[in-house]
């Protein structure tokens, strides 16, 4: 059984609704977590282990899992946990690039070993992902993985071009959005199972995950979203919610993110707050989340597969309140 601090609420009625294989099957994928950082020196170990101990809602291997259903082998349990290694070595590179201090509320391995360790803990995760995949001998697999990695990496690219500008407008948030954190929920989708409905239904939660995360980091409070409040302010990456409440505020247009500090980030929350642009965001997040669920529809699932999906799209919006 995996552990519920592994997938917190809400998405553990997930679990609850598919006890009888679900919580077994990701628990094989916590194993294998645990197996692909051992033996690879104290140092290192030590770091990715770390990393690993942080926990996480783990949604991009039960996406594998779901996706490819009961009836899913091995194969389907080392995709998924290729997946959660791609998602968490691009987290400590994350951190390394923003310098950031807190990640889950605990120190970074930024913070605590330093960036050169860091570097080397994030290669070491991305590494060990490919490695399972290849004891699979599945090329569609590492190749989905490999053009995810890439889409990251060019998103990642994109939020380093357009720091501090606050002239970013929707279509260019989007586009970011879509290669930093939709293309790996729709890669876990694909993983599962080759249908263009998955892929669909992946980039819109994947999406719609990404607006949420921005609306938090707005709104914390910190003790729940494990980072400071305005953190996406002070490292100058504008988000949609700045976009939206710039167009209620014109002022904010002219806000010096490089002058931020944390009171000042702090303030700049209130006025985003302020203009009703979180309710719109969040809005805009629902949308994406009913029209991931529409994707389902007439698409062959089970009935319990397909509810068990829209358990995890909605589980996207509701994970914080």
């Amino acid at each position: 059984m995996t552990r519920r601090s592994a997938v917190p609420p809400p998405v553990t009625a997930v679990l609850d609704a598919s006890s009888r294989w679900l919580p077994t099957r990701l628990g094989e994928v916590e194993q294998l977590l645990r197996a692909a950082i051992d033996d690879h020196g104290e140092t290192l170990g030590a770091d990715a282990g770390t990393t690993l101990a942080a926990g996480g809602k783990r949604m991009r291997p039960m996406l594998v899992l779901l996706c490819a259903g009961e009836a899913g082998n091995a194969r389907s349990v080392r995709a998924a946990a290729a997946t959660e290694l791609v998602h968490m070595a691009t987290l400590v590179h994350d951190d390394v690039l923003d310098d950031a201090p807190l990640r889950r509320g605990q120190p970074t391995v930024a913070a605590s070993s330093g960036r050169d360790r860091a570097v080397a803990t994030g290669d070491l995760l991305l590494s060990r992902a490919f490695a399972l995949l290849a004891e699979n001998g599945d090329s569609r697999s590492v190749a989905l993985l490999a053009a995810a990695s890439v889409a990251l990496a060019r998103g990642e690219l994109a939020q380093r071009q357009d720091a501090y500008d606050v002239g970013i407008d929707e279509r260019r948030y989007l586009e970011r959005c879509r290669l930093k954190t939709a293309a790996l929920f729709e890669c876990a989708c694909l993983l599962g199972r080759d249908d263009p409905a998955l892929r669909e239904f992946g980039a819109e939660i994947g999406l719609a995950f990404q607006l949420l995360d921005d609306v938090l980091d707005v709104a914390g409070p910190p003790e729940r979203t494990g980072k400071a409040r305005g953190t996406d302010l002070l490292d100058g990456t504008v988000t949609l919610p700045l976009i939206e409440a710039a167009a209620a505020d014109p002022e904010l247009r002219s806000l010096d993110l490089r002058s931020l500090d944390a009171a000042a980030a702090a303030a700049a929350c209130d006025r985003i707050a302020a203009t009703g642009a979180l309710e719109k965001v969040r809005g805009r997040a629902l949308e994406m989340v009913a029209n991931a669920k529409r994707r389902l529809a007439g698409s062959g699932f089970e009935p319990e597969q397909a509810q068990l999906l829209r358990l995890v799209a909605d589980g996207v919006v509701q994970r914080y309140s």
